[in-house]
């Protein structure tokens, strides 16, 4: 049986957020008519005073807010192994940069792992948070992006990055 799933809606600039934890930490940020993307169970309980909930919301409104630059939220990531270092490679890209799926690949030492490294992106279960809104294709295109590519150009836009 898993633990039990908390989540709280999030009202922000690119739509309404769902963030969802564990009593191990933040498990989700899911976006609109996000379904599907990352594995969680049926049954969600809504909470209001989860401590990882409301400190994930806040610190989603600094950033929103141009005040943080970097998360500090602790993490119950779901994942292989190699998902899961992908997904932690993304906080290394520093805010207001970008890299190529490529750059992410060589960084984990998987430099032919490109296609790969989209995949696992694809999934990363905490979007802005862990950072894949960052990472674009070689030639300077957004790529997909769980929040639709209008989000990522937003986030990227305020950032600085673009």
């Amino acid at each position: 049986m898993s633990p039990p799933h908390l989540f709280q809606t999030l009202s922000t600039p690119t739509g309404d957020l769902t963030l969802v934890a564990t009593g191990t930490g933040l498990r989700a940020v899911l976006w609109p008519d996000d379904e599907g993307r990352v594995s969680l169970p049926l049954e969600l309980t809504a909470s209001t005073s989860d401590p990882v909930l409301n400190e994930t919301a806040l610190q989603l409104q600094q950033y929103f807010a141009k005040e943080r630059t970097v998360f500090d939220l602790p993490l119950d990531l779901q994942g292989t192994d190699f998902q899961r270092a992908a997904w932690q490679a993304l906080a290394t890209i520093p805010y207001g940069a970008t890299w190529t799926y490529k750059q992410q690949a060589q960084h984990l030492g998987r430099p032919k792992a490109v296609r790969a490294i989209g995949a696992a992106n694809g999934k990363n279960p905490v979007s802005i948070v862990l950072p894949c809104h960052r990472v674009i294709g070689t030639n300077g295109s957004l790529t997909g992006f769980a929040g639709g590519l209008e989000a990522k150009k937003y986030l990227l836009l305020l950032e600085g990055a673009i």
